[in-house]
Formats: structure tokens, sequence, C-alpha cells
């Protein structure tokens, strides 16, 4: 999923996976202590009138070239 070349967010990632959000974030630290580089393609932020926090806020990250 993250050489596709969209990339993935986490909750993509670990759906597929069956894992939990925060391993998946935890298995993209270990990649990068690793000497692997994971990049973020994009940052969708949606906060507004409706929307509290960061709720619907998603990154989407791929492994570098």
């Amino acid at each position: 999923m993250l050489r596709r070349p969209e990339g993935a967010t986490v909750a993509q990632i670990a759906e597929a996976t069956g894992w939990a959000q925060h391993t998946v974030r935890g298995f993209f630290a270990g990649l990068k202590k690793k000497g692997h580089a994971v990049e973020v393609k994009s940052r969708e932020r949606m906060v507004g009138p409706n929307k509290t926090g960061a709720k619907g806020s998603f990154t989407i990250y791929a492994l570098a070239e």
C-alpha cells in the first residue's frame, strides 16, 4: 500500500492489516529507525464550524523512492 503512487492513510493500512491505528504509526516509526523514508504525500485537515478538533482529518503516506 505504501508503494502505490497515491500512498495510503493510517486508517486504510489499519483496516487492511487488522492493526490498531497507533500500531500502524509505531510501524512507521520502526521503518524510519531502520533507515526507510516514509514521506507525507498530502494532509487533509477538515476543521470547521461543524467539526471539532481534527476529526475527519487524515494524512496520506508513501515510501520515498
